[in-house]
């Protein structure tokens, strides 16, 4: 596939404008960290952005930092860690989940709007994403959004643009806000709990005035010893202990994690694939309602017997592994739509193969009125469908 790698944003303009009147497709391409999420949909041409990196300017005393699309992750969790700050998002890295090697972006996960194991207490990263520059599929540069929270002139695009994966328009400069990383973590762990009673328990200690921070459950066969559910505390050393000590008079007494320990197993929560076995054929990401997650995890056990996974967001999330040879060509998508369906959820597939992710839909589909108000929303950006086509759902 040929390479387009513009050197500065006008440049990139041009490009996308003259492809446009070629009606050449482009895969918009950075990092590479993020190239096997969504469906498998080849381009004419890889327009690679990479060029467009760089922290633009930070003000750590307002919380604000606004980057080129291209900016490493690591660059920027370090520029925050040299202020005690954080994305506070949890920006997970699936590169060992998707089977990637790049490096991510800071405009890939805002593209694709990922969120780590604190999303249930601090949001997702759409909700920390003020403003940004980028070009549509007509070759036009233009801004919206802004540097402060309650920006409320015009459309918020920012919302629209996050979660597009790029269909919309390609990225060139993000503003999003930063916030104070905490002093300590504290992870208990509570042993032994079936599916049920750890959802319960995790939907307890969420709505306990202790600002439980993550809450995940891991079955016996995603855990090494038994099945543990998790529950994170986050703040001033002094706190942690106290409303931990206050969390287990609540739930019970259970084994601690502190400090690097509990980093740890929240990375590994958040990168999913560490918790799977290796060389799992597809990996599908759940989203029921959590009092329906585990009678949705027991249907699929019933109906697949190489279904593993474990439970995040309080049960709001279940990450689901299943072997293809069983499952047969549509990897259980209409076995797993209908049963989220029924339990009012979705489902999405994360990490399959190319060919798979080419024949099923990764995404649900829309509601007829839905996609054809999505559509209106593509051509208006990309009037030619020239930006990543395809990538969301088959024709757009």
């Amino acid at each position: 596939m040929e390479r387009l790698k513009p050197s500065s944003v006008e440049e990139a303009a041009e490009m996308i404008s003259a492809a446009a009147a070629e009606k050449k497709t482009l895969e918009i391409f950075s990092g590479g960290s993020k190239r096997r999420l969504g469906r498998f949909a080849p381009a004419d041409l890889l327009f690679d952005i990479s060029a467009l990196s760089g922290v633009i300017d930070y003000d750590p005393a307002e919380l604000v930092l606004t980057a080129r699309a291209a900016t490493p992750m690591k660059e920027i969790e370090a520029l925050l860690a040299e202020k005690s700050q954080m994305l506070a998002f949890e920006p997970p890295d699936w590169r060992g989940l998707l089977g990637g090697d790049g490096e991510p972006t800071i405009g890939g996960v805002l593209a694709c709007n990922l969120a780590g194991p604190r999303r249930l207490r601090a949001g997702a990263a759409r909700d920390f994403f003020l403003g940004f520059s980028a070009i549509n599929g007509r070759g036009e540069i233009y801004k919206a959004g802004g540097k402060v929270v309650k920006n409320v002139t015009g459309y918020d695009l920012c919302k629209l643009q996050a979660g597009a994966y790029g269909t919309l328009s390609v990225l060139t400069e993000v503003t999003i806000k930063t916030m104070p990383r905490p002093e300590a973590s504290c992870t208990l762990l509570l042993s032994g709990l079936a599916d049920e009673a750890a959802i319960a328990l995790m939907a307890q200690a969420l709505n306990s005035p202790h600002e439980v921070s993550a809450a995940a459950h891991l079955p016996a066969g995603a855990a090494l010893e038994g099945a543990i559910t998790a529950l994170r505390l986050e703040g001033p050393i002094p706190s942690i202990a106290f409303r931990a000590d206050a969390l287990e008079s609540l739930l019970g007494r259970g084994a601690r994690l502190d400090g690097p320990e509990s980093t740890k197993f929240w990375s590994d929560i958040g990168q999913v694939h560490a918790l799977l076995s290796p060389n799992r054929s597809c990996v599908w990401r759940l989203c029921p309602t959590p009092s329906s997650a585990a009678a949705v995890f027991r249907a699929i056990r019933e109906k697949f017997g190489s279904a593993q996974g474990f439970y995040d967001w309080g049960g709001g999330l279940v990450w689901l592994s299943l072997d293809a040879g069983e499952t047969g060509a549509d990897g259980g998508a209409d076995f797993l739509r209908r049963t989220l369906r029924a339990a009012g959820g979705h489902a999405t597939l994360v990490a399959a193969s190319d060919e798979m992710r080419g024949k099923i839909a990764v995404f649900d589909l829309e509601p007829a009125p839905l996609a054809a108000l999505s559509l209106r929303v593509k051509q208006g950006f990309d009037p030619e469908g020239i930006l990543n086509p395809g990538r969301v759902q088959q024709g757009r």
